[in-house]
């Protein structure tokens, strides 16, 4: 850390939040135009450089205090002009403080009592004034032509001894200095540029070499709203960019990932703010770099961004807040904590937006944003490598993986609400999609239900946990709550993508095309840059919804971007057909055939009974459109071949069935008189019960098929191809081969 004397300059707003109040948008604009048109091009003539924007004010170091007293009185005399047009309450007024004294330099950054000095002169000086120290006076006396007010002496604020004040008075010799703005020709911006830069470039930072911004670099041209790729919101917008982790550890990635991840989650609670996903914000990695390109592409006014380094306990967390449109940052801190203390950095990260932005919160965002999700920092850690992992529709490894995290998180903290709602996501994506991978549909459904009530009854405000009702309701066919509970997730969580996209895909099961329709749009413009699995979601819903075209692009993608492509090709090839492409919907079709031959339109029947049957007719139509048959591998028996009526009972009445399934697995299934059977092949031992109804076998097996009673038929085996099996029993499950043991 360097030393050294240097001129600190401290100025704030007078009655900001009073201005706010009456005009927030004019306000803003107002402010932001001084910086812009009045105080950066000051500071460059006047040789200063802005340290940092901290919400309505800032703090600047000049080399000579006669710079810095010049670049004051012009400042306030340029703002006295323009206000004399205004009203009386209606006028911006700035306080400024002077001072001269040791500093402390470090990664950009002043600190040290030459800087509290002047932020405590600031506060003493009359709305539109100067003040400066003893020390500042006497540099200046006898170089500026000006009148000085003595004081006297002022007890300050965390500052031991009394500091001595003197006032500028703003009167005809002050209007005389004042200096008219002298443009900086470019060669020489160019030079002190790189010079800057070629300074900054050795910051020593626990030991390891960082870049860092350098917020007196000159500063980005402004952006044009037509350049950015949506139109910007009605409310202050904000994508909070990837923190980039620059301790020499890769292993503490996932926890700048995680403290991005954090505070995107806390501001999407606010519905004051309009806030980008994560996952858009992580596919811009590299785009990232340049903040004002990153803004446009996900069309918002503001970014957050920053570097993280953990060195043991310690932390690092250096931080700033940007307008996209000018380039120039509003607010910037850097933080040295312990590691314990990430929460209170993040609420003060997330407090300073919402002050820099002049956000206002209603009761329940403040209680929201108070909540700490867990004392246990190893808890954290891992429910932060469980978030990272991506599980929406993974493979086997991943679910485990990231349950694995979950529940280690809850073994060291039982009362953690987000890794309980984080266990009942994956268990109801395991459940209503029948996928069977870890626990059976039966198992699923009761996790997904406990770890969302738990997650529900230690934390009442929990999204996820309301979200993940929704689907459970939704699939148990009580719809009304089922819409209650997604509605209760966007309310809790209002920039929440996948809040949205999850109360899409329930309106548009439940009919409501229209406000389906909408919400997928919100979900999309939070998430202009979606997961594969997100892509999915709002595919479904808007083909649900009859909005084909639309749906086409995002199923796509999902089928290429996801490691299971079956969901994606099922809805594909339905989509095609019914949006007039049946070639490409018989290709889907083929392709899904080809991957699962016993894909059927019977079990995607049962599957989906909990459909509006105009729904589920539609999705069935257009999938036997496409090419996929009734029952599984094809198969189509003859009616003159089907066991009905007394011998279909016979057949199922202490009798043992021994045969092979289709892909060849033996079974031996046995049934007694009062309507149980049990059945065994390698790699299953399972009971259930049936029933004969008319001329179809209903069974159902405790714990598979989502615990559904699903019905198939008996054939004799007319064909052939298997001497050894009498009969053929199709199931939406399964076709098997099999003949009834002798007694």
């Amino acid at each position: 850390m360097e030393r050294r004397l240097a001129a600190v300059l401290a100025f704030d707003m007078v009655g900001y939040s009073r201005l706010m109040g009456l005009d927030e948008q004019g306000t803003l604009a107002t402010h932001r135009r001084h910086r812009r048109e009045v105080f950066n091009p000051r500071a460059t003539q006047y040789r200063g450089r802005i340290i940092k924007f901290m919400g309505d004010g800032a703090l600047m170091e000049f080399a000579s205090v006669v710079d810095s007293v010049c670049f004051a009185i012009d400042v306030q005399l340029a703002l006295l002009n323009e206000n004399a047009a205004l009203g009386e309450g209606r006028q911006f007024l700035y306080r400024i403080g002077i001072n001269i004294g040791d500093i402390i330099l470090d990664e950009g950054d002043i600190y040290g009592d030459g800087v509290n000095i002047a932020a405590r002169l600031q506060e003493l000086a009359d709305p539109g004034g100067i003040c400066l120290s003893a020390s500042a006076f006497d540099q200046v006396k006898g170089k500026l032509d000006l009148t000085f007010e003595y004081l006297g002496e002022r007890q300050v604020k965390n500052i031991a001894e009394p500091v001595t004040v003197y006032r500028v008075l703003l009167d005809e010799k002050a209007t005389a200095l004042a200096a008219s703005i002298v443009q900086v020709p470019a060669a020489r911006t160019n030079r002190r540029k790189w010079a800057t830069v070629a300074a900054a470039v050795p910051l020593l930072i626990f030991g390891g070499i960082t870049l860092w911004w350098q917020p007196w670099m000159s500063a980005p041209q402004p952006v044009a709203v037509e350049r950015f790729a949506y139109p910007l919101p009605d409310k202050p917008s904000i994508a909070v960019l990837p923190f980039i982790n620059v301790s020499s550890d890769p292993e503490q990635d996932h926890l700048a990932r995680g403290l991005t991840d954090d505070l995107i989650t806390e501001l999407s609670k606010v519905s004051g703010l309009f806030v980008i996903a994560r996952h858009s914000v992580f596919t811009l990695q590299e785009a990232a770099r340049n903040s004002q390109k990153a803004a446009a592409e996900l069309g918002v006014h503001f970014v957050l961004e920053g570097t993280l380094q953990r060195a043991g306990s310690r932390l690092r967390i250096n931080v700033k807040l940007i307008d996209a449109l000018s380039g120039l940052f509003l607010w910037a801190e850097r933080y040295d904590r312990n590691y314990a203390d990430i929460f209170a950095v993040q609420d003060d990260v997330i407090g300073k937006i919402i002050s820099a932005l002049a956000v206002k919160l209603n009761q329940r965002e403040r209680d929201q944003l108070a909540r700490i999700p867990t004392d246990n920092l190893e808890a954290y850690d891992y429910y932060l490598r469980a978030e990272q992992e991506g599980f929406l529709y993974s493979d086997v490894e991943t679910y485990r993986r990231t349950l694995s995290f979950y529940q280690k998180a809850i073994d060291l903290d039982p009362g953690f609400a987000d890794a309980h709602a984080g266990i009942a996501r994956i268990a109801v994506d395991i459940w209503r999609n029948d996928y069977n991978l870890i626990w059976s549909a039966a198992v699923a459904r009761k996790i997904a239900y406990d770890a969302a009530g738990h997650a529900l009854k230690l934390d009442p405000d929990n999204a996820r946990a309301h979200t993940v009702l929704a689907l459970l309701q939704l699939v148990d066919g009580r719809q009304a709550e089922a819409i209650d509970s997604a509605n209760r997730a966007v309310t809790l969580q209002p920039n929440d993508a996948e809040a949205f996209g999850n109360l899409a895909l329930v309106l548009a099961h439940t009919g409501d095309s229209e406000r389906a329709v909408a919400a997928v749009e919100k979900a999309l413009r939070l998430d202009p840059a979606p997961a594969p699995s997100f892509q999915l979601l709002t595919g479904v819903a808007l083909y649900t919804a009859r909005r084909n075209e639309r749906a086409i692009p995002l199923l796509e993608a999902a089928r290429d971007g996801l490691p299971r492509t079956e969901p994606a090709r099922e809805y594909l090839a339905a989509a095609y057909v019914h949006g007039d492409h049946p070639q490409r919907g018989k290709q889907e079709a083929a392709k899904l055939l080809e991957l699962f031959p016993d894909t059927n339109l019977t079990y995607y029947g049962y599957l989906y009974d909990y459909w509006r049957e105009a729904d589920l007719s539609y999705h069935l139509t257009g999938l036997r459109k496409a090419g996929i048959p009734e029952w599984p591998f094809g198969f189509e028996g003859r009616k003159a071949d089907q066991v009905d009526g007394t011998e279909l009972q016979d057949l199922v009445s202490g009798k043992t069935w021994i045969g092979k399934h289709r892909n060849g697995t033996d079974f031996i299934q046995y049934f007694d008189n009062a309507g149980n059977t049990a059945y065994r092949s390698a790699n299953t031992n399972i009971t259930g019960v049936i029933e004969v109804r008319s001329d179809r076998l209903c069974e159902k097996f405790e714990g598979h098929f989502l615990n559904r009673m699903a019905c198939g038929y008996i054939y004799r085996n007319a064909v052939g191809d298997r001497p050894d099996a009498r009969y053929i029993h199709v199931t939406p499950q399964s076709l098997k081969f099999f003949s009834v043991a002798a007694r």
